[in-house]
């Protein structure tokens, strides 16, 4: 967590009641929280807090925050619902907030139920931030590891890298990996490739933690491709391939462990002799 955000929660959390109250009083007592948030747009919010409008944004964010963790901690359904309007109303307040843009669009992008599953919506985030702050060479560095990322456009990908690497100060390597990613093949690489930069980049936080949990992931994935060429090269010879995971593990001869990198057990249909992450793991994500 930045300073910026621990003064924030020291200092400003005692006026999340006292701005509640303002927003209840203007809309009616009786609506439910999540109608409030759904009405106020980001510029009525400034016009309620003319004046002190990067206070409010602080206070929204901290809001948008918990709502998240919330939401994907505690909710059966975890539909994020308000998560978009409250980054919008937080990043209207304070265009300059980039922790906002970059977290909200994590927030938003990731699938269910790590985030939202609504990429494109991340996508608009990230572009709304490099509009507001046409100095922040990360923001565009994001929002084309996005592109390639979540919604597999790489020409996208590669004109806005392009665009950040014109920024004073950007990084050497943006114009290398910009050209990189209309090469051909190689998906997977390119990807860790990506969030390895995002990782040694940020700070601690929610960012560079999901930046590993998908290196993270990244590795089972290539583990289990291992142990299906095994098994593949198991059948060649024997005229079957492993009947177990334990037979499969039995034939690597202990050089490849068959957990993934959360410690579960792989999935393995020896009919095919394919392993894969098991739909139990924390590492499980859908195949894109």
């Amino acid at each position: 967590m930045s300073a910026r955000a621990l003064l924030v929660a020291v200092l400003l959390a005692p006026l999340v009641p006292w701005s509640q109250a303002r927003i209840d009083a203007e809309v009616g007592r009786f609506r439910a929280q999540d109608e409030v948030l759904y009405l106020w747009s980001g510029q009525q919010a400034r016009k309620l807090f003319s004046g002190f409008e990067s206070l409010a944004a602080d206070i929204y964010w901290l809001r948008t925050v918990q709502y998240f963790g919330g939401e994907r901690v505690f909710a059966t359904s975890k539909r994020f619902e308000l998560l978009r309007p409250l980054i919008d109303i937080t990043t209207t307040l304070d265009p300059r907030l980039e922790i906002a843009y970059r977290y909200g669009a994590i927030f938003l992008g990731e699938a269910p139920p790590v985030g939202a599953g609504r990429p494109r919506e991340g996508a608009e985030v990230l572009e709304k931030g490099a509009a507001n702050i046409p100095d922040s060479w990360r923001l565009r560095q994001d929002l084309g590891f996005y592109y390639y990322l979540y919604l597999h456009d790489p020409e996208h990908a590669a004109e806005v890298l392009n665009r950040a690497a014109d920024i004073p100060g950007a990084a050497y390597w943006l114009r290398t990996l910009a050209a990189d990613l209309l090469a051909q093949g190689g998906d997977r690489e390119r990807s860790r490739r990506m969030w390895q930069q995002m990782y040694d980049q940020a700070e601690p936080g929610a960012i560079r933690a999901n930046a590993k949990e998908h290196l993270r992931l990244l590795d089972s994935r290539d583990l289990a491709d291992r142990l299906t060429e095994l098994a593949h090269r198991v059948a060649e010879r024997t005229g079957r391939a492993p009947a177990t995971l334990e037979q499969l593990r039995a034939a690597a001869a202990g050089r490849l462990p068959t957990v993934d990198a959360a410690g579960v057990p792989f999935s393995y249909d020896p009919e095919k002799g394919v392993v894969a992450i098991a739909q139990d793991s924390p590492m499980w994500r859908p195949q894109e």
